[in-house]
């Protein structure tokens, strides 16, 4: 018993110096990340590749999700519908659903597999092969060569692949709902536009945005930092999308707190 009670100590303080490690090395990797934003002529050209890649590789399964989210989204709202309510009121909860919530949200857990299983396993083959100790070896910056592009593009690709999703899943939304109730164009477009505020959309790309740099830079920290050869690799990718998924709904929480709480 007395040794079951002496372990809890221990075992909470492993877990705090782990983390205090851990954010260390998240630190050391950042501020390398500013030094190599010097390096103008070196990330810029990657970054571009780096988006093409992220957004139009990403389009397939941006728009699968977002056609399923509307649709299960409004078939949902016609299950739940009280007859005493007006139509044209669909269409707010179908479009602020999507804009503030599904859509942000959704597309970014599964970027965070999609793109952050990628920078992982990418990084965390380079490490375990040694091309970045090569790399440091020629006197060039990790940081500037494979970091900053990877944190860049997601975090510039991810605000444009959440609006394509909300115009996908409100489409698809508008269509399903016809469907189970008589709505008419005019009633979803009505309530679409009654309560919809400018900063609506500015919330879901602000949220998009800080997805977007959470997935880049969580995944890219997992793989740099791999350790023990293959075994490592899966490892560092697993921990890349568990993390960026669980900072993703932190995030979320957190904008949702300050910004709309206001």
């Amino acid at each position: 018993m007395t040794s079951a009670i002496l372990q809890l100590p221990r075992l909470t303080g492993r877990l705090f110096l782990g983390f205090l490690a851990q954010f260390g090395r998240l630190s050391l990797l950042v501020v390398e990340l500013v030094r190599g934003l010097s390096e103008v002529r070196i990330w810029v050209p990657r970054t571009v590749t780096e988006a093409a890649t992220v957004g139009v590789g990403s389009l397939p399964i941006v728009f699968v999700i977002a056609g399923f989210a509307g649709t299960v989204t409004a078939l949902q709202a016609g299950y739940q519908w009280q007859t005493n309510l007006p139509l044209y009121v669909l269409g707010t909860l179908i479009v602020e659903n999507i804009v503030l919530e599904l859509g942000p949200v959704l597309i970014g857990l599964v970027l965070a597999g999609r793109i952050g299983a990628r920078y992982a396993a990418e990084l965390g083959t380079m490490r375990v092969t040694e091309q970045i100790d090569a790399l440091e070896s020629l006197g060039r910056s990790p940081a500037s060569h494979l970091i900053i592009p990877r944190v860049l593009a997601a975090t510039l690709m991810l605000p444009v692949l959440v609006i394509i999703a909300d115009v996908v899943a409100i489409g698809a939304g508008w269509i399903s709902v016809k469907q189970v109730l008589p709505v008419t164009d005019a009633d979803f477009t009505y309530g679409a536009r009654y309560f919809w505020r400018p900063f609506d959309a500015y919330y879901s790309i602000i949220k998009a945005t800080s997805f977007g740099f959470a997935i880049g830079l969580i995944s890219c920290y997992m793989g740099f930092n791999t350790k023990q050869g293959a075994e490592g690799v899966g490892k560092s990718t697993t921990a890349a999308i568990v993390a960026s998924s669980v900072v993703i709904l932190l995030i979320n929480a957190l904008l949702a707190r300050f910004l709309l709480t206001a």
